[in-house]
C-alpha cells in the first residue's frame, strides 16, 4: 500500500461500534483508514468488511493502555504510511455504570482513566511526527461524553464521567500546545449512541454518533480547536 499522496485517519478502538462507523465514513470520503484494535480478531475482521466494500483500510494493533503496543503500532504505521491527517482518539472503557463514587474500587479508577485520559495523551505524542507532516492541516478529535460535562454532572457512572472531563482537559491542553502548528483539536459528545457500550435503548443510530465526530475529522474550519462539540454546535464544558 502506497499513502504517499493520500489522506490518511487513525481510528483507535475502531473494530465495532462508533469507532468502526467513523472508519467506515472516513473510509467513503477517500481516507486511508488504519483500524487501531486491542483485539486482534476483531480488528482483522472489521479491517476485512471495510476492504469488501472497495475501501482502503489497514489493521493496526493497538493497545490504547501499553506504551510498548502504542511504539509497535508507530513503526508499523511508518511502513504504510508517510504522514497522518485525522486522528480519532475513540477507544475507551465504562465499567461503573450504576456504581456509587463513595464506594467506587479504585483498580477500576485507574483501569478507566489509564484508558480514557491518558491512552490519547500517548497516542498522540507518538503519532504527533506524523500529523504534522499533514499537507492539510491535521485534525484530532477525542470521543467524550456529555457525561463528562462538568455544567450537568450528577452521579452517573462516577470513573467514566471523570474520565470523560479530564479528557476534555487533555483537549484543551494539546489544542494550545498545537495552535503554532495548525492542528486543529476537539473534543465531541456523540450522544447515547445504540452500541455495546450504549445499549439498545439509547435514542441514535451509530450514524448519527458518528456524524460531528467525523464532520470535525474533515469539514470543520481548521481554525475552530480546543472546544466541546455536539451536532456540530459548540457546547458548555
Amino acid at each position: 500500500m502506497n499513502t504517499e499522496h493520500d489522506k490518511v485517519a487513525l481510528v483507535t478502538g475502531a473494530n465495532k461500534g462508533i469507532g468502526y462507523e467513523v472508519a467506515r465514513q472516513l473510509a467513503q470520503r477517500g481516507f486511508a483508514v488504519f483500524i487501531g484494535s486491542r483485539d486482534m480478531h476483531r480488528g482483522r475482521e472489521a479491517t476485512e468488511m471495510l476492504c469488501a466494500e472497495g475501501f482502503e483500510a489497514i489493521f493496526l494493533h493497538l493497545d490504547v493502555t501499553d506504551p510498548v503496543s502504542i511504539k509497535n503500532a508507530v513503526g508499523t504505521f511508518s511502513q504504510k504510511a508517510d504522514h497522518l491527517d485525522v486522528l480519532v482518539n475513540n477507544a475507551a472503557i465504562l465499567e461503573d455504570h450504576g456504581e456509587d463514587i463513595l464506594k467506587l474500587n479504585a483498580e477500576m479508577m485507574e483501569r478507566t482513566l489509564k484508558t480514557n485520559v491518558v491512552g490519547p495523551i500517548l497516542i498522540s505524542q507518538d503519532f504527533l511526527p506524523y500529523l504534522k507532516l499533514s499537507p492539510h492541516g491535521a485534525r484530532i478529535v477525542n470521543v467524550s461524553s456529555g457525561a463528562g460535562a462538568l455544567s450537568t454532572m450528577n452521579t452517573y457512572a462516577p470513573a467514566y464521567s471523570i474520565s470523560k472531563t479530564a479528557l476534555n482537559a487533555v483537549t484543551k491542553q494539546v489544542a494550545g500546545a498545537l495552535r503554532a502548528d495548525n492542528i486543529a483539536v476537539n473534543s465531541v459528545c456523540p450522544g447515547w449512541v445504540r452500541t455495546d457500550m450504549g445499549g439498545s435503548g439509547a435514542d441514535r443510530p451509530v450514524e448519527k454518533g458518528a456524524e460531528t465526530i467525523v464532520w470535525l475529522a474533515t469539514d470543520a474550519p481548521q481554525h475552530e480547536t480546543g472546544k466541546f462539540w455536539r451536532d456540530k454546535r459548540e457546547i458548555e464544558w
